[in-house]
This record gives C-alpha cells, sequence and structure tokens, in this order.
C-alpha cells in the first residue's frame, strides 16, 4: 500500500469503526430475533432384557435445520440408571438423563439420523421414556422453532472424516446369537475334506429356524489361488463362497468372512518374509473386498482366524506385526469403495485370545485407526484342564467359573464399556465332540453353556459357537443331543437352574438310601420335581431343605425299578424359567479289573464298568510324581492319553501315554463318576507291558 493511500485509510476509520458497530449490532439483532426451524423424532427400543438390567437403542431423527452439536434429553419413568454407553457421552442426575454428540457424530442434517446405545440397569419395571427434547426443544415428530439463544454458540469441530457409522455396537447386538459353518470351507483342500457335507440353502434355512441370527463362514484361501504376484482366487471357489454367502444373506443372517488357516499356512511366516507375504495378503482381500463391495452392509470381514508368527522376539514384536495386517486390512478395504466404505470390519488380537496384553495391544490399533465401524473379537474355550479333562477338570467348579467371568469382564472393560463391540467368534469346550464322548459329563456341559449365555449376555458380548459337526448333524439335520440345543437356546434369554450333579447312583443290590443334590438357582425358584408328566410328591419323594434337594429311598427305590445296570429312569427338576434339570437314576456296581498283557502301541485293561462310567485318571510313580505326558499333574488327558470302550469292556491306554512313561511300575488310580476308585499297576519295560491289580 503506498503511503499518500494508507493515510487516507487512517482518516476514515472512525467513520468505517462506526458503520462496523452498528452493522453488528443490526447483525446481532437479526441473530437473537431469528428463529431457526427444529424438530425432531426419536425411536427408542429395548433389544435385550434380563433380570436387573436391560440393552437399549435410540435413533434420533433432526427434522429441522442442520445442527451442529446435539444433546437429548429424557427422564426415566421407572427411575432405570444408564451402566454404560456408546456412541454418546451420558451424563445423569437422578432419573434425568442427557445423552450427548461425541465428536465424530456431532452434526445431524436435516431428516438426517443419529444413532447410540446404552446398557441400563432397572428394578420394579422398566418402563420406556416417551418424551425427550434435543437442544432444548420438545421432539414432537413435527417442526417447530427453536427457543433464542442467549449468545451465538461458539463454532464446533467438523465432522470427523472417518465413514460414517451404521451403528456398530447396534449391529454386533442384532447378530446375538451366531453360529459357525466350521471345518468346511475351512477344511483342507476343498469343502467336504473334513467330513462335512455340501452347504445347501436347507442348511442355512434350518440353522436360522433355530434361532440364530449371524454364521461366519471360516474361509481358507491357500489352496485356491494361483501364484504370484497376483495370486488370482480361483473362479469356482470365489463362486462356491459367494453362493453360500448370498444363501445366508437371503435367510436374514448378518455373515462374517474370513481368511482361517491361512493364519498358521502363510500368513505366520510374516516376520521373515514381510514382503511375500503382505503383498499375497493384501492380492487375496483386494480381491475379497472387490467381490462382495456392493454387498448387503449384513455382510462383514474378519482380518484373520487366530493370528500367529514364528521366529519373533517375543510379544511386543507380535502385536507390532498384527497391528501392521489389521491397519493394511481396514485401510485397503475402505479404499476399495461401494459398500465396502461402512462395512463393519472385525479384527483378532494376538491368537484371538484374551489376555490383558492382546487386549491392549488391540485398543491400540482400534485408537490408530478412528474409525467407528470396527469391531474387536476373541475366542472362548474354557478353563483349559476343564475344556479337554487334564488335571482333574472334571467338572464345573470354581476355576471354570472364574475363568469365564475374568475373561468376559475383560472384553467388557477394555471394548464394551468404551463403545467398541466384541465377537467372541468361536466358543464351546475344545473336547465336547460326538466322536469322542465321556470326556466331557454331560450336565457338567450343560452348566458351561448355561453360565456362557448368562455372562456373555449381561455384558452386551455376542457369542457365535464353534460348530464343526458336534453340536448339528447335518446330514439328518437335527442336533445331536436335544437337550444341550434346548439349554443353549434358553441361555440366550434368560437363567436356568442346574445342581451340583445330572446322575444319581444307587446300588444294583442292596438297600437304596435316600440321596442328596445341590441346587444352583441361579436366580430362579425350584417348582418341583416331574417323571414325564407325572409330578413328584414333596415329602413322600423329596424333600428341600434350602438348596438341598433330597430324594427319599422309597421314590429312589421306585425309580430304580429292576434295577438293570445304567440308566434306570430319569427325572427332571423344574424351576420358575429356563429348562428343565435332567437327573438319571443309575443302577451301579464297583467296578472291577483283571490283568493284562501287551505293549506300548496296543494295551488295553480288562474293565467291567457295571453301570458305572469313567471320569478321569491318575498315572503316578513309586515315589509319587507325575508319570507319562503333562507330569505336571497325574491326571492324564481323557482320549489323548486313555479311553474307555464300554462296548468291548476295557480301558485303553494310548500309544502317546507310553510314549513318556518311564521304565518300571507305575500305579494308576481311575476315578468314576459313582465316587467308586480303582487302583491298577503296570509295568514297562521297552515296549512291552504288563497290568495287574496287585
Amino acid at each position: 500500500m503506498k503511503l499518500h493511500s494508507l493515510r487516507r485509510t487512517r482518516l476514515r476509520i472512525g467513520a468505517v469503526f462506526c458503520a462496523l458497530v452498528a452493522l453488528l449490532a443490526a447483525g446481532m439483532m437479526t441473530t437473537v430475533n431469528a428463529h431457526a426451524a427444529a424438530g425432531c423424532r426419536v425411536a427408542y427400543t429395548v433389544s435385550a432384557q434380563w433380570p436387573g438390567g436391560f440393552t437399549a437403542n435410540v435413533n434420533l431423527t433432526n427434522l429441522g435445520d442442520p445442527v451442529s452439536n446435539w444433546r437429548l434429553a429424557w427422564t426415566f419413568p421407572s427411575g432405570q440408571q444408564v451402566t454404560q454407553a456408546w456412541n454418546t457421552t451420558i451424563t445423569s442426575s437422578g432419573a434425568q438423563v442427557t445423552a450427548a454428540n461425541v465428536s465424530w457424530n456431532a452434526a445431524i442434517a436435516t431428516n438426517a439420523t443419529v444413532s447410540f446405545g446404552f446398557n441400563g440397569s432397572w428394578s420394579g419395571s422398566n418402563t420406556a421414556p416417551t418424551a425427550f427434547t434435543l437442544n432444548g426443544v420438545t421432539c414432537t415428530g413435527s417442526v417447530g422453532t427453536s427457543p433464542s439463544p442467549s449468545a451465538s454458540p461458539s463454532p464446533s469441530p467438523s465432522p470427523s472424516p472417518s465413514p460414517q457409522p451404521s451403528d456398530a455396537m447396534a449391529t454386533v447386538a442384532a447378530m446375538q446369537p451366531g453360529w459357525n459353518l466350521g471345518n468346511t470351507f475351512d477344511a483342507i483342500p476343498d469343502e467336504t475334506a473334513w467330513g462335512n457335507p455340501l452347504t445347501t440353502q436347507t442348511l442355512l434355512h434350518h440353522v436360522r429356524s433355530q434361532g440364530y441370527r449371524s454364521i461366519r463362514i471360516p474361509i481358507t484361501w491357500s489352496n485356491h489361488h494361483g501364484p504370484a504376484p497376483d495370486y488370482v482366487i480361483d473362479t469356482a471357489w470365489l463362486n462356491r463362497v459367494r453362493q453360500v454367502v448370498d444363501w445366508s444373506l437371503a435367510e436374514d443372517f448378518y455373515v462374517m468372512i474370513n481368511l482361517h488357516h491361512d493364519s498358521w499356512q502363510w500368513i505366520n511366516a510374516y516376520p521373515a518374509d514381510p514382503t511375500t507375504v503382505m503383498n499375497r495378503y493384501k492380492a487375496l482381500w483386494r480381491q475379497i473386498a472387490g467381490a462382495f463391495r456392493n454387498h448387503s452392509p449384513k455382510l462383514m470381514f474378519e482380518s484373520i482366524n487366530e493370528p500367529q508368527f514364528a521366529g519373533t522376539s517375543g510379544d511386543d514384536q507380535n502385536y507390532q506385526v498384527l497391528n501392521t495386517l489389521n491397519t493394511e486390512f481396514v485401510h485397503l478395504v475402505r479404499q476399495s469403495g461401494g459398500g465396502n466404505a461402512t462395512r463393519l470390519l472385525v479384527l483378532p488380537t494376538l491368537f484371538t485370545n484374551a489376555d490383558q496384553g492382546r487386549l491392549d495391544a488391540l485398543t491400540a490399533t482400534l485408537n490408530a485407526l478412528n474409525d467407528p465401524n470396527l469391531a474387536a473379537t476373541v475366542h472362548f474355550y474354557g478353563w483349559w484342564p476343564f475344556s479337554v479333562n487334564i488335571a482333574g477338570g472334571t467338572r464345573y467348579d470354581s476355576n471354570v467359573e472364574q475363568d469365564l467371568i475374568g475373561t468376559f469382564d475383560r472384553v467388557r472393560n477394555t471394548f464394551v464399556s468404551r463403545g467398541i463391540p466384541v465377537i467372541i467368534g468361536e466358543w464351546a469346550l475344545l473336547n465336547w465332540d460326538h466322536n469322542r464322548p465321556g470326556v466331557i459329563e454331560r450336565g457338567e456341559f450343560l452348566k458351561f453353556l448355561e453360565a456362557v449365555g448368562y455372562h456373555a449376555r449381561t455384558r452386551n458380548l455376542t457369542t457365535m459357537i464353534w460348530d464343526a459337526g458336534q453340536f448339528l448333524n447335518r446330514n439328518e439335520l437335527r442336533w445331536r443331543d436335544q437337550g444341550v440345543h434346548e439349554m443353549l437356546k434358553a441361555s440366550w434369554t434368560t437363567r436356568s437352574g442346574t445342581a451340583s450333579s445330572d446322575q444319581v447312583y444307587v446300588p444294583r443290590t442292596g438297600t437304596i438310601a435316600s440321596q442328596s443334590l445341590t441346587l444352583n438357582l441361579n436366580g430362579t425358584t425350584f417348582q418341583g420335581l416331574r417323571q414325564g408328566s407325572a409330578n413328584l410328591t414333596q415329602g413322600a419323594d423329596y424333600t428341600l431343605s434350602g438348596n438341598t434337594l433330597t430324594l427319599t429311598a422309597s421314590a429312589l427305590t421306585r425309580l430304580a425299578g429292576n434295577r438293570a445296570y445304567g440308566v434306570n429312569s430319569a427325572i427332571e427338576a423344574r424351576f420358575s424359567q429356563g429348562v428343565p434339570w435332567p437327573i438319571s437314576i443309575i443302577s451301579s456296581d464297583p467296578p472291577t479289573q483283571a490283568a493284562a498283557t501287551g505293549t506300548t502301541t496296543s494295551f488295553a485293561i480288562p474293565t467291567q464298568f457295571r453301570g458305572d462310567q469313567l471320569a478321569t485318571m491318575e498315572a503316578k510313580y513309586a515315589d509319587g510324581s507325575a508319570a507319562g505326558p503333562a507330569n505336571w499333574t497325574p491326571f492324564k488327558e481323557f482320549w489323548q492319553h486313555f479311553q474307555p470302550d464300554y462296548n468291548a469292556n476295557t480301558i485303553i491306554l494310548k500309544p502317546e501315554f507310553f510314549a513318556e512313561v518311564n521304565d518300571g511300575r507305575v500305579t494308576l488310580t481311575f476315578h468314576f463318576w459313582s465316587g467308586k476308585q480303582l487302583t491298577y499297576y503296570i509295568t514297562k519295560s521297552g515296549t512291552t507291558v504288563t497290568g495287574s491289580t496287585n
């Protein structure tokens, strides 16, 4: 600017200032006196409810002018309290609640909707609120005017450029319960290689009709693509996967697909050969994302099943590698466009394990990605000794319970409480299998199923049971154990009562005495005992003292019938809710055993079970130390190290057992479910084995 121009400007400043003051005053009057069009509609739904708790989802639609920040207020009519929330920040004063926006959902355009949800507590009743206000304006479902502001609000930050969410928490909640199409597309080399039939629409329809709302389709891609550098997926394989995905979506399933056994077949080599592994990983996900980019948002992608890495220096490096792969996966899928821009993506922890270090590492990845359409996944197979029946883990005891509660609390506190949904992508007990009967006692398994359902539901976790054929007989479309299915199904919505055992043993001969069971009420009340359609009589047939249920001697004598070895009758304990608890009345005598000879590859102990069932086996050397594999415990692994054969009247000692037994004498103790124990002695000399009862 020139000097004379500057002087003229200075001379004019007074006039300009006066004009500016007048203009600002007029503008302020306009701001204060103008009324913005305002209006809103609220849809409040309770998606799940249990004794003392519930989950609610709220959809807020702005019917008026755009808003840059929002606060939705209401009063609970029954005094409910919010315990945790997602996609919003909640403040409460008594029954009055205010839900405010978070950074990425602050702006609501005209006729746009934001969604949030929360878990709450209730007592007495859970009446839904009906009156809501948005930024002080009552939501009537129509447009009115907003109150005059006392001052212009300060500018609000622009919405995050991240994809707007479809409400990941609500999506994952709607997936409960889920089912795995296990040992099928993950089988190597093809769909039927591991014993399951081809997947059909009829199968998927049946699973959906049984109450399952989501399906995880594990897929191993390793054997179904071409060589580097393009790794082109076989057209026939991709089309077959697409067909089953489409059938599943047509059945109204939420669907999850992944890279499955690729995790240990080649992805685990990333530390030694990162370029080759990353190129292959990206090539596969680029093709999968492209093939499904326009599919329903009810389809979701899981980056890697049970990620694991070879040759690393430890967990810190493992976490870095997994973070690299998960991050690349999210960026690649998002950049593929279409529905993938906001599709729910599922990220696993290391080994899909729920130890706190694994959870914290994934949290760091999620925080860095800052993407609202992500979910975390872990797997849960229970307390390992119970899951495989080793180290005396025969019962659903406090160890199993605390492992379950601790695991679910950790994932809730780490993820769900911060608005990150969690999918328990696989769960069951490792050795519950129709091909290995007796490893897990049925009643103890029922208790586990009941507890998993309850503890997952009350922590807002979605569970997807691992079914490789051990639950559903896919050839016949029937549950292999209908009672197991009924307990599972009940656990999705309510608690069921159980008892200390589902077996009552009475002697084959002689006098029968009364016997007691301890009831686990789980919040229910005991309603009585029933045999078929007939109620048993309290006092004459049973008594109840606190939680101790006692079957009288006369009732047991009648129920034992002719007292043939094995189950003579079945009764049920009924409760105020949930499924009845089965109780088998079993006649038995103490089992007996006889001498045997054999080899380390073929040795069986002649055993007359006489109505009893084997629970576990101990093995000790003469000095009392544990013999055989897993020598940190004398109790060996059921089926892996020993196996009863009730039809052949033998107990088989496996080659895997003898492979780690020293030459010399070993004392075996067999524990039976009746409470009886047998002591047996074996002597190993090279490959020769002899056995005796003394």
